[in-house]
């Protein structure tokens, strides 16, 4: 008995390339959560409406009487009163003040601190005739000097840089100390190998490596500055940002005060920003900051 002949069917080849046996990919209903927290937009515009809500609050219970203007000015007057102060002149006359305090005793603590750290860290006898007199006066809060200060140098601008001076002295001392004393030792033996004297590998070889603790010491006697800087003008002072905080409390102007504390946290920042991009361009070698 014959077999009945069979029929060869013949597919398109695009229908033959198909996967038989895969499964069909369901797609995934769509979901606003999970395609609002791909948008990178999104994370700003977050951070940006807490703040606003805030000071919405804050305006709102200003008017209606539940936050007196004794306790805080409401965000209208603050501003009302920061541009009065920008317009006059008096803000940009007492910040200049403020400024050039700052940075002439942070310049003379930032000297001191850097020479004793590299007399202390290069020579073992420089280290015991410096480092015990400073981890003494380190232990003092450099605040607590005032009186002796007003009764060695008066009441006039000498014992506000001195007073920022030493508080700046101690971040950059005990960092710059330790990036020496913690150098890797290979770069040492490296610069032997290399048969480079003492004065060479102080200034290829171990200055560099300590620069990274440098700049750590440096922002910490930048905000250590701006602490000193509150108090020491508050010392029979006739002109700066602390000037403004002390006459605006004795006539309970909290909007100046609010005014004046927005200052230092904008300085403050702004500095910081300054010293992380001159360390990203003296250690532009490193590898952490290649292609930043």
């Amino acid at each position: 008995m014959s077999q009945p002949k069979t029929t060869d069917i013949h597919y398109p080849s695009a229908i033959q390339s198909l996967p038989l046996n895969k499964p069909l990919k369901k797609q995934r209903p769509f979901k606003l959560s999970v395609w609002l927290a791909k948008q990178s937009w999104v994370d700003g515009l977050l951070r940006l409406i807490s703040p606003l809500v805030l000071l919405v609050l804050w305006e709102g219970a200003s008017r209606i009487g539940w936050l007196p203007t004794q306790i805080i000015a409401a965000p209208s007057s603050i501003g009302e009163t920061l541009w009065k102060m920008i317009t006059d002149g008096s803000l940009a006359g007492h910040l200049w003040i403020s400024l050039q305090r700052a940075m002439l005793g942070l310049s003379i603590g930032v000297s001191i601190g850097t020479i004793l750290a590299l007399v202390a860290g290069l020579s073992r006898r420089g280290e015991l005739v410096v480092d015990s007199p400073m981890q003494m006066l380190r232990t003092l809060p450099f605040l607590a000097v005032v009186p002796l200060f007003i009764l060695w140098f008066g009441v006039g601008e000498t014992p506000k840089i001195a007073l920022i001076a030493l508080g700046t002295t101690f971040p950059i001392y005990l960092s710059l100390f330790s990036g020496v004393r913690n150098l890797d030792y290979k770069l040492i033996e490296a610069a032997k190998t290399l048969e480079l004297n003492r004065r060479e590998t102080i200034w290829h070889v171990i200055l560099p490596g300590a620069l990274p603790s440098f700049f750590v010491g440096l922002r910490y006697s930048f905000g250590i500055s701006w602490l000193g800087l509150v108090v020491v003008e508050q010392i029979n002072a006739t002109s700066g940002i602390g000037y403004l905080v002390n006459d605006a409390r004795d006539f309970m102007r909290t909007d100046v005060i609010v005014i004046c504390l927005l200052v230092y946290s904008v300085l403050g920042l702004t500095i910081d920003a300054l010293v992380r991009w001159l360390e990203r361009r003296a250690l532009v070698w490193r590898t952490t900051f290649v292609g930043n």
